[in-house]
C-alpha cells in the first residue's frame, strides 16, 4: 500500500504563531521591566525609611501618620519638661525647695499667717509681737500647740543691700520671724505682686490648711480665727474674708486709682471680694496660685486681685462677719489697730 505523506502544517497556522510568540515576548520583557521598577521603587522605599528612622530617631516599621503626630506630640511634650526643668535649676538658685515644712510634731499647720509689712515699720512690728504673735518660745508654741506660722512679709529695697534691707537683715536674725521675699521690690505700686509671691511661697513651703495674708496694723485673735477656721476644714476650696464691693475710680489723681478701670464696665464697680485688711484662703487655692503665678493678672490693690483668680473658679466665698476688722465687735477674728 502507498504510504501516506506526513500532513502538511499549513502557513495559515503557522503564521498565527508568530504573534503569540512576539507577545510572549514583550510580555516577559514588561515583567522584567516591571519587577525591575518595583525593585527600585522597593530599594527607594527602604531607604526612605532609614532616613526617617534616622531623623526621628526611631527604628523598625514604616511609621503611620498617627505615628508621626504623637513623635510631634512627645517633642513639644519634651520641649516644656525641659523648660520646666530649666525654671526649677533656676529656682533653686534662687534658694526656692520643694520640701514643704510641718510643725515639729510632724503634724499639718493649720494656717500660715502672712503679716504684709514694710521698710520703717518696726513699731507696728514691734506691738504685734506683744500684743498677739509673741516671740522666740512664745511663738514656737503658739506654732507647735494652735498650729499657727505667723511671719512678716517684706521685700527687697529698690537699692538692693542697703540700709533699709540690712535694717531687715539685722531684725529677722534676732527674731527669725520673717518671710523676706528676695525677688520682690518692696514697693506701693507692687503690694499685689507681693500678696501673689507669699501664697505661692507660703504654699511652697509649709504644708498648711490655710493661708492668711493680713496687714501690720491688725490686732488678729489667734483663738477665735483657729476655731472659726476649723469649722471649714470639709471645704476643699474656700475663700474667706469680710466680702465687699465698691466703686472703681478711673481718675489718676485718686488714692484708690485703679488703672484697669475699663475693664470693670461701664458702672465701674468691683466684683465682690474680700476686704484687705485680712483674709483666708485654703490650701487648694494656694497651690493653685503657687502653679500659676506666671500668669496671674494684678490690679492696683491686693484684695481684687486675690478676689479675681477665684472668681470664674470652683470657689466657695465666704462672708464672715468676724473677719470685718473695721468694725470689732464680740467674737471678732481682727481689728484695726
Amino acid at each position: 500500500m502507498p504510504s501516506k505523506a506526513p500532513p502538511r502544517v499549513s502557513g495559515k497556522v503557522f503564521r498565527s504563531r508568530i504573534p503569540t510568540l512576539l507577545v510572549s515576548m514583550f510580555a516577559s520583557f514588561a515583567s522584567i521591566y516591571v519587577a525591575g521598577r518595583l525593585w527600585q521603587d522597593s530599594e527607594n522605599r527602604v531607604y526612605l525609611i532609614k532616613e526617617l528612622d534616622r531623623i526621628t530617631g526611631k527604628g523598625g516599621s514604616v511609621i503611620s501618620v498617627d505615628d508621626t503626630l504623637k513623635i510631634i506630640a512627645c517633642r513639644e511634650q519634651h520641649k516644656k519638661l525641659s523648660a520646666v526643668e530649666m525654671e526649677l535649676a533656676a529656682a533653686k538658685q534662687e534658694g526656692f525647695s520643694l520640701k514643704r515644712s510641718t510643725l515639729g510634731n510632724g503634724t499639718r499647720p493649720l494656717v500660715v499667717i502672712g503679716i504684709f509689712t514694710k521698710f520703717g515699720r518696726k513699731n507696728n512690728r514691734d506691738a504685734i509681737r506683744k500684743a498677739w504673735m509673741g516671740t522666740g518660745s512664745a511663738l514656737k508654741n503658739m506654732e507647735n500647740q494652735k498650729g499657727v506660722i505667723a511671719r512678716f512679709v517684706i521685700g527687697r529695697s529698690a537699692n538692693r543691700g542697703d540700709s533699709l534691707d540690712i535694717a531687715i537683715d539685722n531684725e529677722n536674725r534676732q527674731t527669725k520671724d520673717f518671710l523676706i521675699l528676695d525677688t520682690h521690690l518692696e514697693a506701693p505700686e507692687e503690694f499685689s505682686k507681693k500678696a501673689k509671691l507669699f501664697f505661692a511661697h507660703g504654699a511652697d513651703k509649709w504644708d498648711a490648711e490655710f493661708y492668711a495674708k493680713v496687714n501690720d496694723d491688725v490686732y488678729v485673735n489667734i483663738d477665735v480665727l483657729g476655731a472659726t477656721l476649723a469649722t471649714h476644714l470639709d471645704k476643699p476650696r474656700v475663700y474667706i474674708g469680710c466680702m465687699k464691693s465698691g466703686e472703681v475710680f478711673s481718675e489718676p489723681s485718686h488714692k484708690w486709682y485703679e488703672p484697669e478701670w475699663w475693664k470693670f464696665g461701664d458702672k465701674k464697680s468691683y466684683f465682690r471680694h474680700a476686704s484687705a485688711e485680712m483674709y483666708v484662703i485654703s490650701q487648694a487655692l494656694a497651690k493653685f496660685v503657687s502653679i500659676n503665678r506666671d500668669i496671674l493678672r494684678t490690679y492696683a490693690h491686693d484684695d481684687v486681685s486675690v478676689g479675681s483668680w477665684f472668681i470664674g473658679l470652683d470657689v466657695k466665698h465666704l462672708n464672715d462677719a468676724k473677719f470685718c476688722c473695721s468694725s470689732w465687735t464680740g467674737g471678732a477674728i481682727c481689728a484695726g489697730v
